[in-house]
């Protein structure tokens, strides 16, 4: 079982930034597919950013060139969000898979509470 937990929303202006947390209970690091995720009231969950290693991620159209996923240690991983928009606003949540060799070997399973983010133009 793995217990993910996410820090880092806020509400902040247009054009500004803002660095989310996913601590996990567990050493994630080659071991765990993480991946970020949003939905915004009214609208379908979105798929924001994936880290399978340290060189493979991926991103939604949405926010590339923009958001940056990494781990920086064992159990953390991290969204910089920044040059923020008004449809940014969303609540924010971490999730995980299991993963070896950069290939998922499951859906992504567990799920944190989230953290809102709150961008006003």
């Amino acid at each position: 079982q793995v217990q993910l937990v996410e820090s880092g929303g806020d509400s902040v202006q247009a054009g500004g930034s803002l660095r989310l947390s996913c601590v996990a209970s567990v050493n994630t690091n080659g071991r765990y597919g993480m991946r970020w995720v949003r939905q915004a009231p009214g609208k379908e969950r979105e798929e924001v950013a994936t880290i399978y290693s340290s060189s493979n991620s991926t991103y939604a159209d949405s926010v590339k060139g923009r958001f940056t996923i990494s781990q920086r240690n064992a159990n953390t991983v991290y969204l910089q969000m920044n040059s923020l928009k008004a449809e940014d606003t969303a609540m924010y949540y971490c999730a995980a898979a299991h993963c070896s060799g950069g290939v998922m070997r499951s859906g992504f399973i567990y799920w944190g509470r989230g953290t809102q983010v709150t961008v006003s133009a």
